[in-house]
């Protein structure tokens, strides 16, 4: 089937707006000279990794999420990774989590020798059902790891609530949702433990890199060790106190951050409040154009929740369209549009469909979820014509193949 008559210049002319001169990304990071200086300060210093930046970063960033303690690691998976190994997962265990999410987020719990186990989503958030958690709990369940779908809270008071009565460890995988709020407080204090994410399209970014969170000292304790090979100490404090000893206490990993990495997240951290508006005000008007568009729903905010709005899905009604999200994807990727899809439920992955036997049919509230979604352009350094590109152009495609 031919696409509509739509080109850039067509979607363009009725609202002024300037051309994309190339795709108009899902994500992108913001860097300005501010964040250069800081880097290059720290290239230029004694410590370029495993320094004192290390220390000033983590300490930050508790101070934002309103949290005892903070750990950096080299990546939000290795964060993840990180907070499985400090939960005490391991073979036998059993750990819930949602199908609707990137696959680190279960594969974190296969890391340690345990087995990640799904439950179904809430269709209007995209986030784990807590009645769907509370199905799936058994003897072996050691944990659960809620999302906070596209920067919106998971429902954790209920969560918190489930884990309390049977002692299990909640580690909320929040690498979407840094700033969100829940029931006026700020995620990352809230857990367990919370993992975030540093990657470029995130709301700060040290390139690669994430975050554990947690009000527990022995968690912290054992989420440092792991980063650094399990050894109980790191090379700078012992420079600092002029020894040479270290040992190795448990199996860990190389996840360590370096210091020009935190250097870099410390100066974003100054501007993550702006970050946030900013993407709290796109998608305000993009709610308000898409609740009055035929054949296209916005995802649901709960009343409870201020969301951080890492991505802005849009949910197709595709029982209104002549052809299929396949179709919609291709003809808003040839007006300019880099949009995406997120995500692939987890358990329909190669993998796990040979590895744990999971079928089409198994996960229905995520699985025709995902048929139905689109990832818009959600970015902070988008501009007010990048904005009214995405909207008119949405509107255009879909109306395009209306039935």
């Amino acid at each position: 089937m031919s696409l509509p008559v739509i080109n850039q210049r067509s979607v363009t002319a009725r609202r002024g707006c300037p051309e994309p001169e190339t795709l108009l990304p899902y994500g992108h990071q913001s860097i300005d000279d501010d964040d250069i200086r800081a880097v290059l300060e720290v290239l230029r210093s004694d410590w370029i990794t495993t320094g004192p930046k290390i220390a000033e970063f983590e300490q930050a960033f508790a101070a934002y999420v309103n949290s005892k303690y903070a750990v950096c690691f080299s990546s939000g998976t290795a964060a993840l990774h990180g907070a499985s190994f400090a939960a005490g997962l391991g073979p036998g265990d059993e750990a819930i989590t949602t199908p609707m999410t990137f696959c680190a987020t279960a594969n974190c719990v296969l890391y340690q020798g345990a087995k990640p186990v799904f439950a179904d989503i809430c269709p209007d958030t995209l986030n784990i059902d807590p009645e769907e958690i509370k199905r799936r709990i058994t003897q072996h369940t050691k944990a659960v790891l809620p999302v906070d779908y596209a920067g919106h809270p998971a429902d954790l008071e209920l969560i918190l609530e489930l884990s309390d009565r049977h002692k299990l460890i909640v580690i909320e995988d929040a690498c979407h949702a840094l700033g969100a709020e829940y029931r006026g407080r700020r995620v990352g204090a809230l857990s367990h433990m919370t993992v975030f994410s540093f990657h470029p399209v995130k709301h700060i970014t040290t390139g690669e890199g994430g975050m554990v969170t947690t009000d527990n000292g022995q968690f912290a304790q054992r989420l440092r060790m792991f980063r650094n090979h399990g050894i109980d100490c790191d090379a700078r404090q012992r420079e600092s106190n002029g020894s040479w000893h270290y040992d190795m206490v448990s199996l860990g990993y190389n996840y360590r951050l370096t210091d020009f990495g935190c250097a870099l997240g410390l100066s974003q951290l100054r501007k993550l409040d702006t970050n946030l508006a900013r993407r709290r005000q796109i998608a305000n008007q993009y709610t308000a154009a898409f609740q009055k568009t035929p054949g296209v729903t916005p995802l649901a905010v709960r009343r409870e929740v201020n969301p951080a709005w890492h991505l802005y899905p849009i949910k197709l009604d595709l029982a209104t369209l002549r052809v299929g999200r396949s179709e919609i994807f291709a003809a808003l990727r040839a007006v300019g549009l880099g949009v995406n899809v997120h995500y692939i439920p987890v358990h329909l992955h190669s993998y796990y469909r040979k590895n744990f036997g999971y079928r089409i049919g198994d996960y229905p509230a995520a699985e025709g979820v995902y048929e139905q979604l689109i990832t818009l352009p959600m970015f902070h350094g988008m501009s007010d014509h990048n904005l009214d590109y995405v909207i008119e152009a949405v509107r255009k495609v879909v109306d395009g193949y209306a039935v």
